[in-house]
């Protein structure tokens, strides 16, 4: 195994990480950013109001973006182990 295949499986493996991350962190920092803006604007400071509909996004998200992001792994870690024989020899 060389160092060039071992960075390219390191660079693999984080932008797989960093897409699969993306729309939980997407939708829980504008979630975040409204309930902000509604709790500067009534001028109510509750932590429950922040964290309720951060969860409630949170789930919903993983509810319509589960697949896809099964399916992106499960095509990666396919392709890793694929590639396995091809690094050992």
């Amino acid at each position: 195994m060389t160092p060039e295949s071992v960075l390219t499986i390191a660079s693999d493996s984080l932008s797989v990480t960093a897409l699969l991350a993306a729309p939980i962190l997407l939708v829980t920092l504008i979630t975040g950013v409204l309930i902000g803006v509604l709790q500067a604007a009534t001028q109510i400071n509750e932590m429950t109001l922040s964290f309720i509909p951060k969860l409630l996004a949170l789930v919903i998200t993983l509810l319509v973006t589960g697949p896809w992001m099964l399916q992106v792994l499960t095509s990666y870690t396919r392709n890793l182990f694929a590639s396995i024989p091809g690094m050992l020899g």
